[in-house]
């Protein structure tokens, strides 16, 4: 990962320049910018989280503390009268109601306040994609800014020629951290180097992401990161623009000692894609072939048009599973279960009304959908959810499935549901395909075996085309 050091930005925007007061950072020498309006600074005075100050020389992410230069031998030691140390009482910071507070404000003013509470203590995480907008924010407010980056080794080699754009672009440098050599060799003589296509990405995002992330974060009491509502709806849709970290701990340790701000969680693609433009920043290049969201070469391919941009990550397995470790604190407890794939409950059932309530949709047992698996040569094909009713997912998707039975209703396609939680959830996984809730098939007239649905998209013109592309 990699620490940048920004010099206080002078940089001239439609004729004003930003620069930053020297003895004061609690106002901003700069004017508004078009709709970009800087920090008023109404939370100024409920700053009270204990931040070191800012100091001339940014040191590194991974940067010990400084020991005493001079160590006294015990025998040598002269013994002083004991010092009477004043007691000070240590506000601690309210973010969840500061994440309130903040809410309506701009990326601008986030990423200002962010780095005016944490100084030297806090990076950006940058990707090598569109969250380029948070060092062009950086920039904008004036302020010294660290930034750092993950260096999988599997990058596409457009990412890397990105990097060294975009350091020579804002004069800064990078530091990038990378996976233990010792585990990347063990993974990758066990397993191969695509075992990933086969048993989940999870393992080789811990090896080659998030170790490197957690030994980066804990030379750091706070991190900036580029997550967006819109970007992944199944794991994303209600990240705060600042929250205590749930997953990563800082250079303090202990749970509480990492603030993680999310400075465009409120901004839809479409605008951060405006401003980039807008701004005339570097881009990388693989934007401009198809590319949306971006990670390493194996695990990332082009999205058509009209599909969501997480729909090129990860693209063999379900919605739930397109997190790779660095923000596995958006999955929800409850849905997340023991190993984060979405199958587990917490009972395996839950006291819920069902899902699906409709007489266009025909509810099958363990008996149906054993018999309609075994048949292969059907009457009509089926379109079959395999669903839990506690899951927030499969509620959401209640609205949309229900009107597309409606739809499909005397035109040749039968529509049903299974509820494969609790007792049925190893039957399902074993013979339908399920590795998260809730998952589609559709079951042709001549072959027994069902196509799963891909998309993590449950609108129903997106099940409508998949029906109709099929049967």
């Amino acid at each position: 990962m990699a620490l940048a050091v920004s010099t206080s930005s002078t940089s001239a925007i439609s004729g004003s320049s930003f620069s930053r007061a020297s003895s004061n950072h609690n106002e901003l020498r700069a004017p508004q910018i078009g709709s970009f309006h800087l920090l008023d600074r109404p939370h100024a005075a409920s700053i009270a989280l204990n931040v070191s100050q800012r100091r001339s020389s940014v040191k590194p992410i991974n940067a010990e503390p400084k020991r005493n230069g001079s160590i006294v031998p015990l025998a040598a030691t002269i013994v002083a009268p004991a010092e009477v140390v004043e007691k000070v009482d240590v506000k601690v910071e309210d973010y969840d109601q500061l994440a309130k507070d903040l809410n309506g404000a701009s990326p601008l003013q986030i990423v200002d306040k962010a780095l005016e509470k944490f100084g030297d203590d806090i990076a950006i995480a940058f990707s090598g994609a569109e969250d380029v907008a948070l060092i062009e924010y950086a920039k904008l407010t004036g302020r010294p800014f660290r930034v750092f980056s993950l260096d999988t080794g599997r990058l596409n080699p457009e990412t890397y020629q990105f990097f060294d754009a975009v350091e020579k672009h804002y004069d800064i440098h990078i530091e990038y951290m990378f996976p233990d050599a010792v585990e990347v060799q063990a993974l990758v003589r066990n397993k191969g180097l695509f075992s990933f296509y086969e048993d989940g990405h999870q393992e080789c995002c811990r090896v080659r992401k998030v170790r490197p992330l957690r030994r980066a974060l804990k030379g750091l009491r706070a991190w900036i990161t580029g997550q967006r509502k819109d970007q992944s709806p199944g794991t994303r849709s209600e990240i705060p623009v600042v929250q205590v970290d749930p997953v990563f701990e800082g250079m303090d340790g202990g749970v509480g000692s990492l603030v993680k701000w999310n400075p465009l969680a409120n901004v839809e693609g479409k605008d951060v894609w405006s401003f980039l433009r807008a701004m005339n920043v570097p881009l990388n290049s693989l934007h401009t072939k198809g590319y949306v969201s971006i990670g390493c070469e194996p695990c990332t391919r082009p999205v058509l048009p009209g599909q969501h941009e997480r729909e090129g990550r990860w693209w063999w397995e379900d919605a739930k599973a397109k997190e790779c470790g660095l923000h596995k604190g958006n999955l929800k407890q409850e849905e997340a279960g023991v190993n984060g794939n979405g199958l587990a409950h917490a009972n395996g059932s839950a006291d819920v009304a069902d899902l699906f309530d409709t007489q266009d949709l025909v509810t099958l047992s363990r008996p149906g959908i054993e018999n309609l698996l075994k048949l292969e040569n059907r009457k009509e094909p089926w379109l079959v959810v395999c669903y839990a009713p506690w899951c927030r997912f499969c509620q959401a998707m209640e609205d949309s499935y229900v009107e597309l039975a409606e739809k499909l209703a005397g035109n040749g396609v039968k529509v049903g549901k299974f509820r494969a939680d609790g007792g049925q959830k190893e039957f399902a996984t074993q013979h339908l395909q399920l590795e998260s809730f809730p998952t589609v098939l559709f079951f042709p007239r001549h072959s027994s075996k069902p196509i799963k649905y891909p998309s993590e998209k449950r609108d129903v013109d997106s099940l409508m085309a998949f029906v109709n592309a099929l049967r």
